[in-house]
Order: structure tokens, then C-alpha cells, then sequence
């Protein structure tokens, strides 16, 4: 690893010291770095950082000379990232500053180990699928940014009444989700709001999707999983003119006549687990499968 990219958001200047380690780190091993602007900015300002440094703004600014792109935050921060990468293959290693924390995955207190371990080779790579949208009429609400890591959510918009949702499966109907509105989640997603909605937990590698209802009123409505190359159309029809579509953090509202077309995007996401990292691990600790203590005599 020679060249970084290192990106976060306004939250995580409350994390100096996580900060200071990370830049010392990459400093002392000769790591020529980049911080994007708009963090580079708020650590400036919040007297985080001294020393000038190298800095990008935005996509355009990277390539393929970069090796890894480092986020300090949570999983946010992590998502918002992949908006900078897009299909550049520049694997990502998140620095977890935030709370649970199933992308960003390096704990505080391990930074400077897992930096290390990453220079020395000791890592894998996930391959982590990503879905795209376009609609009709075209709306081109999210630009070139028609892409998610974790979720594409349609949602209902200044109503109390649910919204009906008519799920097409490769130009087949599937049936009219009457609920809340309607995830399609990735692997990667398949722990974010598709969990709460009582969705599955996908291992990344798993070459599939969840469609997951939010509180549908359909009785017989279940999260369903099905293969990745599906190609997916969603119709809405709702009491209001309007609904919400978002790709992750991104929100958009749409008029009632706009489908939804999703599939499969044709690049993917690099995460890095180091070697004292791993999926499993993760689940095992985030939610919380080590704690029953009949467990602990038979580990």
C-alpha cells in the first residue's frame, strides 16, 4: 500500500485521537495520503489538524493509483464513501468511530494493528454486489449516483395510509405489497434496514437479494430472497401524488406514475477484512449470538 484516500463526516471530528492515530500511522509508514475536502475542512476548523495536506473533492479526483480508501466514522460514512469510489475498484477499510458497525469494522482501539496488518498483506477482500435503479418517465433525480450498496427503499410519502406496491420478477408479477413501502436489499443491506424490518442476515458473498415488506399489512407477506441477476419493476399505487425512493441515505420523491426498474449494477465493492477481522466475528459481536451463556463453555 502506498497511496490512500481517507474519507469521513462531520460526526467523526469528536474522534480526534482516532483521527491523529490513523494520519500518524499512514505518516510513519511513508503512506502518501489524501483527506476529502469537505473533512479536511472541518478538521482544519476544529483544530483537529495542523499540517497541510493532500486533499480530493470528489470522484473525479481518484483513479486507480490509489490502493485503499479509508473511512473513520460508521456504516454511513462507509455508504457515502462508495459515492467517491463508484467502479474505480478501490478496496475500502472502515475505521468504526460511529455505533454498531458491520461495515466499518476496525475498532478504535485496533487501528493502528489493523493499518499494519493491511501493509503487511495479512487481508482478504469481499466482493460486495451493488443494485441500480432508473425509472419511467425518467426522472434522473440521483444523476450518476443511480446506484446502492446496501438498499433501494420505496417508502410512503406525508401519509398515515399504506401504499400498495406491485413487484414484477423478471416481467412476471410477483403480487401488490400492501405496507409501508418496499426493501431491496443487498447482502451487504441484508444487516441494515431490511434486519429491522425482519429480513435475513446474507453472508456478502451470497449471490442473491432480500425483498423485505415494511410493515405490511398483508399477513402472508414474508421477506423473500432471490438470485442477484433478477431484474426487478415496482409500480405504486398510493392515496398521495407522490412517494419516496432512496438509495441508501440518498432520498428522492417521485410522482405516483413513476416504476422503478432494479437490478444488479455491473461493477462491485472491495472491503478489506484484516486478519483479526471477520464477518462471522462481526455477527457473533454486533448482535450479540456470543452472549447466552451456555455458549461460553463450548467455544
Amino acid at each position: 500500500m502506498k497511496k490512500a484516500a481517507i474519507y469521513g463526516q462531520s460526526y467523526a471530528v469528536t474522534s480526534e485521537k482516532e483521527i491523529k492515530t490513523l494520519l500518524d500511522v499512514l505518516t510513519k509508514n511513508n503512506i502518501e495520503f489524501y483527506i476529502e475536502q469537505d473533512f479536511y475542512n472541518l478538521l482544519i476548523q476544529e483544530k483537529i489538524i495542523e499540517n497541510s495536506y493532500n486533499s480530493f473533492s470528489s470522484f473525479s479526483d481518484l483513479d486507480n493509483t490509489f490502493d485503499i480508501m479509508l473511512t473513520i466514522g460508521g456504516d454511513g460514512t462507509f455508504l457515502r464513501s462508495v459515492t467517491h469510489i463508484r467502479d474505480l475498484d478501490i478496496p475500502i477499510l472502515g475505521i468504526n468511530t460511529g455505533r454498531l458497525g458491520f461495515l466499518a469494522i476496525v475498532a478504535k482501539d485496533v487501528i493502528e494493528e489493523s493499518i499494519n496488518l493491511v501493509l503487511n498483506g495479512e487481508y482478504t477482500t469481499q466482493e460486495r454486489a451493488l443494485i441500480s435503479i432508473r425509472t419511467e418517465p425518467e426522472t434522473n433525480k440521483f444523476g450518476d449516483l443511480n446506484f446502492a450498496l446496501n438498499e433501494v427503499t420505496i417508502a410512503k410519502k406525508n401519509t398515515t395510509s399504506m401504499i400498495g406496491v406491485k413487484t414484477y420478477l423478471n416481467k412476471e408479477y410477483l403480487t401488490n405489497y400492501w405496507a409501508d413501502g418496499l426493501i431491496i436489499s443487498t447482502p451487504t443491506g441484508s444487516t441494515g434496514y431490511s434486519l429491522s424490518c425482519n429480513g435475513p442476515v446474507i453472508l456478502p458473498d451470497s449471490k442473491n437479494l432480500v425483498i423485505t415488506p415494511i410493515a405490511p399489512h398483508n399477513l402472508n407477506a414474508r421477506p423473500m430472497v432471490i438470485s442477484d441477476d433478477t431484474k426487478i419493476e415496482l409500480k405504486v399505487d398510493s392515496r398521495e401524488k407522490s412517494y419516496l425512493v432512496s438509495l441508501d441515505s440518498r432520498v428522492t420523491t417521485v410522482p405516483n406514475d413513476t416504476k422503478v426498474f432494479i437490478e444488479k449494477t455491473d461493477f462491485s465493492i472491495k472491503s478489506i477484512l484484516p486478519k483479526n477481522q471477520s464477518f462471522i466475528k462481526t455477527l457473533r459481536s454486533k448482535l450479540l449470538w456470543g452472549e447466552d451463556i451456555r455458549n461460553k463453555t463450548n467455544l
